[in-house]
């Protein structure tokens, strides 16, 4: 999701939670995303990780940013779509359990994402996990390609 504040482009970027993100920011960030379901496309899939996991809608049209690799050989394809109301505090609550801490059998929940924010696009360049930093390229070129006249 991107909006204009202040005539400034910002983007929203979720942060990981659990044990191994907690003191991890600068490149650790990432887009809202997940797993497709049985017999789910991929943009009903975007859509709906979307509203699990920060709590908003996201309304089209809809930009789709192509896919990247990232480094583990996840390929994560991704749109973007134009908002402006700012995610719910605290956010939904999407949990993943874990061994924690390893190697002692007690399983923990955790939050998926512990923090979502519209961040200015110099930050999220920052933060953004670097495999996924081709998508805020692709956003800044389609922008620049469809401003309106």
């Amino acid at each position: 999701m991107y909006r204009f504040k202040n005539n400034a482009l910002e983007v929203l970027l979720v942060h990981p939670g659990g044990p191994f993100f907690i003191n991890k920011d600068d490149g650790h960030w990432s887009i809202p995303k997940g797993e497709c379901e049985k017999g789910e496309s991929l943009m009903d899939t975007a859509v709906r990780e979307f509203k699990e996991e920060v709590g908003l809608e996201p309304k089209g049209p809809f930009y789709d940013l192509g896919s990247i690799k990232q480094r583990g050989g996840k390929i994560v394809f991704a749109w973007a779509a134009e908002g402006t109301a700012d995610p719910p505090n605290p956010l939904p609550v999407s949990t993943f359990d874990m061994e924690w801490p390893p190697h002692s059998q007690v399983i923990k929940k955790f939050p998926e994402i512990d923090k979502a924010y519209f961040m200015d696009i110099q930050t999220a360049y920052k933060k953004l996990k670097p495999a996924q930093t081709p998508f805020l390229d692709r956003l800044i070129v389609h922008l620049k390609n469809n401003k309106p006249e």
